[in-house]
């Protein structure tokens, strides 16, 4: 249930996952896996085989275990436990056809201190942080990089399936990413009364992917959170900005 929450977005917006995100909404909704739910999981081929890293470096046999889940989507300590060989070897395998002779770029980021997380995804491996540097593409590639990393943001009012929230967006200077003063943006968290978690409150911090609430988020998971999205855009700052994702570009 838990992966659906953070999937749903992307999916939703037709950029991985199964085609039909109708089911894999009315599946997480639901709260109960009759046994599609994991198979459509197994779909989302960018997310899928950081799981299975995950789980396979920390000892746990099932790759939608909720602290495999947690790990990659938010961040824990889990993460920390994973080698540098057994990371650079699953981006190998990915990703070694694909940029070829330009693979030794990629690794960079891994070599530099890179973990399984989604913001390593986001902004180590994707090709939108090597946009950055193109005036014509940049308000798009910087507005991608923010949707899709996952985000924090706290409560101000609850109106039904929407949601408004306060979080800092990314910004960029022409040199380096970094956060922004917080900006107020409405976030839904169901459709028609339907969603995938629990009454929220004024006040609470949740954490956003595209334009959704996915959950509530505890102190102790927001600095998670926050820690792992610093790591990596301190690799991507600290290589120039570009990094190892405009091999992909």
């Amino acid at each position: 249930m838990l992966f659906a929450r953070y999937a749903f977005p992307p999916n939703h917006h037709g950029y991985c996952g199964p085609a039909d995100n109708i089911a894999f909404f009315q599946q997480g909704a639901a709260g109960v896996d009759d046994g599609g739910l994991r198979a459509m999981a197994k779909e989302f081929a960018g997310a899928w085989p950081y799981l299975e890293l995950i789980a396979h470096g920390t000892g746990l046999a099932d790759p939608l275990d909720r602290r495999v889940v947690e790990a990659y989507w938010v961040g824990s300590p889990r993460l920390d436990q994973i080698g540098v060989p057994a990371i650079g070897n699953s981006m190998e395998e990915r990703f070694r056809f694909k940029s070829g002779p330009l693979f030794s770029s990629l690794a960079e980021g891994v070599l530099a201190g890179g973990v399984p997380h989604h913001s390593f995804a986001v902004l180590c491996i994707y090709p939108w942080v090597g946009l950055l540097g193109d005036d014509r593409r940049a308000a798009q590639a910087l507005s991608v990089l923010d949707r899709c990393r996952i985000r924090w943001g706290r409560v101000l009012s609850l109106h039904g399936d929407q949601v408004v929230v306060e979080s800092a967006p990314l910004t960029w200077d022409g040199r380096r990413l970094d956060y922004g003063p917080p900006e107020v943006e409405t976030a839904v968290r169901s459709i028609n009364g339907v969603g995938m978690f629990s009454e929220l409150a004024v006040g609470d911090w949740v954490s956003l992917h595209w334009e959704w609430v996915c959950d509530r988020l505890s102190e102790q998971h927001r600095r998670a959170l926050r820690h792992y999205t610093d790591r990596h855009l301190a690799i991507v700052n600290e290589s120039g900005s570009s990094g190892p994702a405009s091999v992909l570009g």
